[in-house]
């Protein structure tokens, strides 16, 4: 995953799969969601982030990442 802010023109991407063909993008809002062939979300674009978010939207990631064990079935 990789999220990068664009200060000049307002951008913030959130990337979940790189170099994944876009196939279908849907805008609602000045949220634009992109699609692979497969259906699955390739990233997500927020328009003019910083007035939707806070000024800089990089200022205020605080990422956790929860990795559980599976425990095999009996």
């Amino acid at each position: 995953m990789r999220i990068e802010y664009d200060p000049a023109h307002d951008l913030l991407n959130i990337e979940f799969v790189a170099d994944e063909t876009i196939t279908e993008s849907v805008e609602h809002d000045g949220v634009i969601i992109d699609y692979s062939k497969d259906g699955r979300i390739v990233a997500i674009e927020i328009l003019d982030a910083g007035k939707r978010t806070t000024k800089n939207p990089l200022d205020f990631i605080d990422l956790s990442i929860v990795k559980e064990k599976t425990q095999a079935r009996r």
